[in-house]
């Protein structure tokens, strides 16, 4: 199943590659129409808090904290059911994990990826202190 997960830009161009295309974002992404988004769902309940959001900014020096505090959260009924529903669609074939962050490497996406990928622990459990391979706290340059 890791290699049927992937991440990108919802502004990004649709590939014939990417699978069930699943929005992880709570808010719908800004100056984008709807139908040019080509989603086959939109997963608001497994995105972070508004509250978890707005203290992590997208900060990557705050991305290992921002990791662990979502990580607990997925382990909340809401949003484990959501994250249920991703892992059923990837058992199917290739998801596509999209969001309206600029830095895909450090977004919720990159941490719901390693969570399906079985690489961050599980949701309720903190994730061990270092980071796993592809999570790192910054974009690799």
């Amino acid at each position: 199943m890791a290699s049927n997960i992937r991440v990108r830009r919802v502004y990004d161009e649709p590939s014939p590659d990417d699978g069930t295309r699943v929005l992880v974002d709570r808010v719908w992404p800004r100056g984008l129409r709807k139908d040019a988004a080509h989603l086959d769902e939109w997963a608001k309940d497994v995105a972070p808090s508004t509250e978890l959001r707005t203290w992590y900014q997208h900060d990557p020096a705050k991305f290992g904290e921002f990791r662990r505090r979502y990580t607990a959260e997925l382990g909340e009924p809401g949003p484990a059911e959501a994250l249920d529903r991703i892992r059923a669609l990837a058992a199917t074939g290739p998801v596509t994990l999209l969001t309206a962050t600029r830095d895909v490497d450090i977004s919720q996406a990159a941490v719901l990826a390693g969570l399906l990928r079985g690489v961050s622990g599980l949701p309720g459990r903190p994730p061990p202190n270092s980071d796993p391979p592809g999570l790192a706290c910054g974009p690799a340059r």
